[in-house]
């Protein structure tokens, strides 16, 4: 097998399609899918040394399977990056990122805004091994001040955020961070490299659910974590040893979503605004939270550090009554007919959910107020259907709530 050495400088549209192109003795145009789970040696010799680490080359494809670095290498390439590691899931990532890199006593500061699933990683796990969390508002910079210990390792965000689309300033809280010897983390699900690479902005480590953009079709799960070799060296280790491992044919999936990432999110971005323009202007809609609207607190930040607004928008609704409530979000979502009632993202399907009972609905009453997260709030993927029809759908939800849509 041999890969080819590429210019230098390529655009990340051309590295998505050819970083890391490796070639076989069949000399295959298409990238290889190496469905085993070991593999065999010319003696025994050369087994102890690739056991041992001393000679490069396959082991066992819980941590070395050539599919995978494929990914992981091409990965690595878009987010400017110097290595990534591939994982079973987004949470398997994240958590066996702060698994490989905290110990008992460390602190977190992590924005409110994440997934959350993460939320409860942080209350339910980390705290039982003496990891503790202080969470703040993603746009207060003087919350993160205030709340950073001596004790601190990481600065975590997810930006933009889900599910209520606000921004965070990553230079300046890359600032903050290295002022007080931590690392910021930046999960970069909701933009993928093709619209915002967190590194080139001071970031230490980025954070990715494959399953969500990098896939693009809602195939299969996955995760990756890219930043410099000597930390991701530590994270590959732990991985090697817990196992939270990619397979190859998801891998192969994320290969190939990879190539049209730059495409579909410019294409998730245009649809995504208009449809966030027309639901600002349509009765029932009380509040349309997304970052390309001229009037979100942080439309500046966002146009400065990424170059598309993304495809996931939230909006909040008001029945007829006035009643701002989960019925009244239920009764919108119910009455549409072509988007899909689901609480993934990132797929070419636009997708709708009740974020206070499924993607949040672990998260304490107390910290969903703090955070936003109110019983009328519904978040849209918006995905590449035809724009018009998509109008049409929401009509359908805005219809239920008993208002006219003109």
């Amino acid at each position: 097998m041999s890969e080819r050495q590429l210019p230098d400088d390529l655009s990340i549209e051309t590295l998505a399609i050819r970083a890391a192109e490796l070639r076989t003795g069949e000399m295959t145009h298409s990238e290889p899918l190496f469905l085993t789970s070991s593999f065999v040696y010319e003696n025994a010799a050369q087994a102890a040394a690739r056991f041992a680490g001393d000679e490069p080359g396959n082991v066992y494809s819980r941590f070395t399977n050539p599919t995978v670095s494929i990914f992981e290498q091409r990965l690595a390439a878009m987010e400017g990056g110097e290595r990534c590691v591939a994982f079973a899931s987004g949470m398997a990532a994240i958590t066996s990122t702060f698994l490989a890199l905290l110990k008992p006593g460390d602190h977190i500061v992590s924005s409110r805004g994440v997934f959350g699933t993460t939320n409860v990683v942080y209350e339910k796990y980390l705290k039982k091994f003496g990891i503790e969390t202080t969470l703040v508002d993603l746009t207060d910079l003087d919350a993160w001040r205030a709340a950073v210990r001596p004790e601190t390792r990481f600065l975590y965000l997810e930006t933009p955020s889900n599910p209520l689309a606000e921004v965070g300033d990553i230079r300046a809280l890359a600032e903050l961070a290295h002022a007080h010897d931590a690392q910021l983390i930046v999960d970069n699900c909701f933009c993928s490299p093709a619209l915002q690479q967190p590194l080139a902005l001071g970031a230490d480590l980025v954070i990715h659910s494959a399953t969500k953009y990098l896939d693009g079709q809602g195939r299969c799960l996955g995760g990756a974590v890219v930043g410099p070799k000597t930390t991701l060296d530590d994270i590959y280790g732990f991985l090697r040893s817990t196992g939270a491992t990619m397979s190859a044919f998801n891998a192969w999936v994320f290969i190939k979503g990879l190539e049209t990432l730059s495409l579909r999110m410019k294409a998730h971005s245009d649809n995504a605004q208009a449809l966030a323009d027309w639901l600002v202007q349509r009765p029932g809609i009380a509040r349309v939270h997304y970052a390309g609207l001229k009037d979100h607190p942080q439309h500046a930040l966002a146009k400065q550090q990424q170059s598309g607004f993304g495809g996931v928008l939230s909006i909040e609704v008001e029945d007829s009554a006035g009643a701002r409530d989960r019925q009244a979000a239920w009764r919108f979502i119910d009455a549409t007919r072509l988007v899909s009632i689901t609480a993934n993202l990132g797929d070419v399907k636009t997708t709708i959910t009740h974020p206070a009972t499924t993607t949040h609905g672990r998260v304490s009453a107390e910290e969903k107020q703090r955070s936003g997260i109110t019983e009328n709030l519904i978040r849209i993927a918006v995905g590449l259907e035809g724009l018009a029809d998509l109008k049409a759908d929401m009509a359908r939800g805005i219809t239920a709530l008993g208002h006219l849509v003109r």
